[in-house]
């Protein structure tokens, strides 16, 4: 499975932005999927993750109604919507796929290669 993150870019303070996640290999019925962001200087953050299905999303409390992950299992693509952008969200994002029905954690099987956000006061 390879991963392809893209939409990352330029947008203010307020606006919106929606990231994909295309895998190369099937996904659908194995791979719970992840997004993780890392801002410069500082550690990589866990931001969501989606179950195999797309029945269930947990967030993390930093982007908690203001993101939303959903998945294509007919297009092997997972996304992320940012709403409501601030500038803390500036990082390159990556989404990785555990071979798991659901997982949250770092310990992901595959990695993209992070699209970069900013987010502009």
């Amino acid at each position: 499975v390879q991963l392809q993150a893209s939409g990352g870019g330029l947008v203010q303070a307020g606006g919106s932005l929606r990231l994909s996640c295309a895998a190369s290999g099937c996904i659908s019925s194995r791979y719970a999927v992840g997004w993780l962001r890392q801002a410069p200087g500082k550690e990589r953050e866990w931001v969501g993750t989606i179950n195999w299905s797309g029945s269930s999303t947990i967030y993390a409390d930093s982007v908690k109604g203001r993101f939303t992950i959903s998945r294509d299992n007919s297009k092997n693509t997972v996304y992320l919507q940012m709403n409501s952008l601030k500038p803390e969200d500036t990082a390159v994002y990556y989404c990785a796929a555990k071979n798991a029905g659901q997982y949250i954690g770092y310990d992901y099987d595959y990695w993209g290669q992070g699209t970069l956000v900013t987010v502009s006061s």
